[in-house]
């Protein structure tokens, strides 16, 4: 490191992934509709998406110009590159240009975390930026009227078709006769209406977590190395998923939240600053309070690290994770209902949140959907996609 009368000199590098997109907002301008106009203004503007930050920056086209001088796999002084005053304050401000300067320690430890976890820096940004925080997508379903089929024909008209085949002559496969396993396929349906009354008893969540997250088996081929045989797929064999449970009303088990260890096939509780575990749960599910009732939830965090140690920097590394999830709701949703309880699925999360109450960073770990379980009410107050009727015969929902 270089220095000046004596004076160490700051050294800087660009953040690890960053990228930029025109925006534009319009806004109402009174003095164009004193002019008769339309009184609608538009200012364009740059943004700076971060995998480090919590939110986009906006950016001048300056701070867009000074950006690119800046490398972001080596540290240079500001100078070498033509760099000083406030346009350089303002960057290391909002943490778009990393310093080693001991200001700069929580930019560049985030930044640095980024780096070492290998993310590809497309799915980075889209992982980080699609993270929801204190979204109520219910009531905004509800404002918005975008609930029912029909609210989504008067708002959008027609979905684009629900089969796209080719014009050509078919060839009909044979027909098989159903077994016990085309029965239990179609009594899958997800729950909206829990008895929110009834709690579940141990052994059955034991049992749906022994055949949907539990290890049976693991491979140790050198030190450090450890694999796991679980009942369902995962790319690479590296099951990054890490399962917290979260318990309302489970006989022979505390209200609270646990870890659940795949291995033990045990759970380890987990401090969280709340007694209200409902409320808790309503917000990590973004308002759905369908979902809320359920005594029992899981959540499937990513350990983004364990799968980018073989897939670094891939560009479909994300994309494998995101199919764990997809192996594993299915297989709990097929666990739960094979013994007659009910069961929900939900991408639509806060995950910051849910990255709070966790102490998770969101970067090296972040949850990827809440699953739930228990037992299904009496009546259908919220409707329920049943086509079959193999859950609900004669009894409709009262309201949508």
């Amino acid at each position: 490191m270089g220095s000046t009368g004596g004076r160490p000199m700051m050294q800087i590098r660009r953040c690890a992934i960053v990228m930029f997109e025109p925006r534009s907002e319009v806004s109402l301008d009174l003095s164009l509709l004193l002019q008769g106009q339309a009184g609608l203004a538009t200012r364009m503007h740059w943004q700076a998406l971060a995998a480090h930050l919590e939110a986009p920056v906006e950016v001048s086209i300056e701070e867009v110009d000074v950006m690119g001088r800046i490398a972001s796999d080596h540290w240079v002084e500001p100078a070498q590159v033509g760099i000083e005053g406030a346009v350089l304050a303002r960057l290391l401000e909002v943490g778009l240009v990393i310093s080693q300067a001991p200001g700069g320690a929580a930019h560049r430890d985030r930044d640095q975390r980024v780096r070492d976890a290998n993310w590809w820096p497309l799915s980075a940004l889209q992982h980080r930026m699609g993270r929801w925080g204190d979204i109520n997508s219910a009531r905004e379903m509800r404002e918005h009227k975008l609930v029912t089929a029909q609210d989504l024909h008067a708002r959008f008209g027609a979905p684009p078709v629900a089969v796209d085949a080719p014009d050509t002559d078919p060839l009909v496969l044979p027909d098989t006769p159903d077994d016990a396993r085309d029965q239990l396929l179609r009594k899958r349906a997800t729950c909206r209406n829990f008895d929110a009354l009834r709690a579940l008893a141990l052994p059955l969540v034991a049992q749906v977590l022994k055949r949907t997250v539990q290890a049976h088996a693991a491979l140790r081929p050198g030190d450090g190395m450890e694999f796991l045989k679980k009942n369902i797929p995962s790319g690479g064999g590296l099951h990054p998923l890490e399962t917290y449970v979260v318990a309302l009303a489970v006989d022979g088990l505390v209200p609270g939240v646990y870890h659940y260890h795949p291995m033990e096939h045990a759970l380890r509780p987990v401090a969280v600053a709340t007694d209200d575990l409902r409320s808790m749960m309503l917000g990590f599910v973004s308002g759905q309070d369908w979902f809320a009732d359920a005594p029992l939830h899981i959540i499937q965090v990513a350990r983004f690290p364990r799968s980018f140690w073989k897939y670094r920097s891939h560009p479909k590394a994300y994309r494998a994770v995101l199919l764990d999830a997809g192996h594993l709701s299915q297989q709990w949703m097929l666990s739960a209902t094979e013994l007659g309880l009910a069961a929900y699925v939900t991408a639509a999360i806060n995950e910051i949140n849910v990255e709070k109450a966790l102490g998770l960073d969101g970067i090296d770990a972040s949850p990827v959907m809440i699953c739930g379980l228990g037992w299904r009410a009496a009546a259908q107050v919220t409707s329920e996609f049943d086509p079959l009727q193999q859950v609900w015969q004669g009894n409709p929902a009262s309201h949508p």
